[in-house]
């Protein structure tokens, strides 16, 4: 992998104290500065991977409704409405 400078304008102050703060975990500022890099880049995939996941699982929503493969609110409800007391008795039961 071929290496490239990164040059950007930061204030004197700030520079000195990540310089320090980087000392006292043994690392240099460029170290640092790489790893935030390599982090941003990751948890923008991460996103990027999660919103086309959710939109996928929203169109599949969409497509079920409109294919007319509903489940009627009553029965929803019922059915959290149990789980709901399930978990309940659990915890009684635990104290």
């Amino acid at each position: 992998m071929s290496e490239a400078t990164f040059t950007f304008r930061v204030d004197e102050a700030l520079k000195i104290e990540f310089a320090t703060a980087a000392k006292a975990r043994d690392r240099t500022g460029a170290q640092l500065l790489r790893d935030f890099m390599r982090e941003f880049v990751q948890q923008q995939q991460d996103a990027t991977e999660h919103d086309a996941w959710f939109r996928r699982q929203v169109q599949a929503g969409l497509d079920s409704a409109n294919a007319g493969r509903l489940v009627p609110a009553a029965e929803v409800e019922a059915k959290f409405a149990a789980r709901r007391a399930a978990t309940r008795r659990r915890l009684e039961a635990s104290e």
